[in-house]
């Protein structure tokens, strides 16, 4: 911080003995050496609150970089998702056009004359896409038929139901 030399710090005691006296001069100097060390604390404490706000400062700079990579990336998966949604909805209704033409229902006023069966599609579920199939309607399961059931075994008696015992040893 100064630059001071061994020769100016004798220059410096041997007028503060001088000026001070030497009975006053060691009481002077421990109040000098609290003052520097509190300002020494001070200026430490300046230093890192200085370097503490510029490493948030950094951090606030680095957080906003991100987040505007984030939204960047974000906007560019929209665009393709965009991009390539236009694309699969054509193709989509191609192939419901081509499942009407394919089983014979190429209008709609044709289809409404059709018997009601549950329409089967490609489409994700949620989404009205309808693309009928020519497969056969599931088959319900037949009801078991009425075999006759083997008669439950007739089982040991558990340990918890044993008879009790009275206390002239018969059983009751």
């Amino acid at each position: 911080m100064f630059d001071v030399s061994l020769t100016e710090l004798m220059v410096i005691g041997v007028v503060a003995l001088i000026v001070i006296g030497p009975e006053r001069l060691p009481k002077v100097a421990r109040t000098v050496g609290h003052l520097l060390g509190r300002a020494q604390r001070y200026v430490n404490d300046v230093k890192s609150d200085i370097q503490r706000e510029i490493e948030l400062d950094e951090l606030r700079k680095f957080k906003n970089e991100m987040e505007d990579a984030a939204q960047g990336v974000q906007k560019s998966l929209n665009e393709t998702q965009a991009s390539l949604q236009e694309p699969v909805q054509q193709f989509r209704a191609e192939l419901d056009e081509a499942a009407r033409a394919a089983s014979g229902t190429a209008t709609p006023e044709a289809a409404a004359e059709a018997p009601a069966e549950p329409v089967r599609t490609i489409a994700p579920p949620g989404q009205n896409h309808s693309l009928d199939l020519d497969l056969p309607p599931a088959a319900e399961p037949a009801p078991a038929a009425a075999a006759p059931q083997p008669a439950p075994a007739p089982s040991a008696p558990k340990a918890d139901e044993a008879k009790p015992v009275l206390p002239s040893g018969t059983p009751t």
